[in-house]
């Protein structure tokens, strides 16, 4: 998995979202997370080493956007089309973006864009039932070749069956909140997606428990080295 952050920092957050892992990392080094601005890795897909090759290859795995960010700020607007542009060159690699901001999808893709681009996946996040049944409409209306949806953090029972059976959704990925103010993932709410998902033949992961783990009616701490593995453990991925 390779990381490619054009930009830095988000605004408009969701209540609550100054827990998220953008604000946490930025005041452990006293950035305002508020504050959108331009990156030194902007132009990281084109960048060559000394011999002239891509420093990224395909070697390097699916490319995730905007990971300490979101791809569709309307604070970026006017250095997203260079992205296009450097995502369009680089049809070696597969990208990956992940957005809460679906519903401004149309108002920044490229002229080019068509009904998708092949080594481009879009991934809408959903962190309860409201933000799944707002944004997952929007997100099956649009033109996209490869969709994922990622719920973390799961903040609630979510029931998305009625988008999964469409047969549009590729993959689904859960878990719960990490950072000191992280609030409760319950194992029931992951494993009713998780049966959501089998249903319709979609590829399931867990990825984390978070921080508050609830399971069998007791919570549990977690610390954040942990998150990963005790989800692991879980052995509940699924694939059709």
């Amino acid at each position: 998995m390779a990381i490619w952050n054009p930009w830095h920092g988000c605004k408009k957050l969701s209540p609550g979202c100054k827990n998220c892992y953008v604000y946490r990392r930025d005041e452990s080094i006293g950035k305002d997370a508020s504050i959108v601005t331009r990156t030194g890795d902007f132009s990281l897909p084109l960048k060559k080493d000394r011999k002239g090759q891509y420093k990224l290859s395909s070697l390097d795995g699916t490319v995730y956007t905007c990971m300490t960010s979101d791809f569709f700020l309307d604070e970026a607007d006017a250095w997203r089309q260079e992205c296009w542009d450097m995502i369009r060159e680089r049809n070696d690699l597969e990208f990956c973006i992940i957005t809460k901001r679906i519903d401004r999808f149309e108002k920044c893709i490229p002229e080019d864009w068509g009904d998708g681009w092949d080594h481009v996946t879009i991934c809408s996040t959903c962190e309860n039932q409201d933000r799944a049944d707002y944004r997952l409409p929007i997100f099956l209306s649009l033109p996209i070749k490869h969709r994922e949806i990622i719920s973390e953090p799961m903040l609630g029972e979510i029931h998305i069956g009625k988008y999964l059976e469409t047969g549009l959704i590729e993959h689904v990925t859960c878990g719960g909140e990490s950072g000191p103010n992280a609030r409760p993932c319950n194992y029931e709410w992951i494993l009713a997606v998780r049966e959501e998902c089998i249903r319709y033949g979609v590829s399931f992961f867990f990825k984390q428990t978070g921080a508050l783990f609830v399971k069998d009616g007791k919570t549990y701490h977690v610390e954040r080295r942990l998150q990963m593995e005790q989800a692991r453990k879980a052995g509940i991925n699924y694939v059709p």
